[in-house]
């Protein structure tokens, strides 16, 4: 069994800054991959940003200069830094963790950004 819980979250005002925790736990060996999804109600959940084993990262364009991704110290947990937030960062944000084949979600963390 495969525990995924996100923290973090919270109300920030327009160009502030947050950071998102997912910390893994559980019958793990090796993760593979270790992603940031977000979404709106009544929207898809999107992709934000992805960390490998490798630590290669990527980010979706409408993140890109502004989130990072970055692995913890402490085993099994992945950091998203988010700086200079917008109102349109507003969402549920969703930790994935990829083992195998197996991909294990987490109960998500609200971002609110509004004055």
């Amino acid at each position: 069994q495969v525990q995924v819980v996100e923290s973090g979250g919270g109300l920030v005002q327009p160009g502030g800054s947050l950071r998102l925790s997912c910390a893994a736990s559980g019958s793990i060996l090796t993760i593979s991959t270790t992603a940031w999804y977000r979404q709106v109600s009544g929207k898809p959940r999107e992709l934000v940003a992805f960390i490998t084993r490798g630590r290669f990262t990527d980010y979706a364009d409408f993140v890109k200069g502004r989130f990072i991704i970055s692995r913890g110290n402490v085993r099994n947990t992945v950091y998203l830094q988010m700086n200079n937030l917008k109102p349109d960062d507003t969402a549920v944000y969703y930790c994935n963790v990829t083992l195998g084949r197996q991909n294990y979600w987490g109960q998500g963390t609200q971002v609110t950004v509004s004055s």
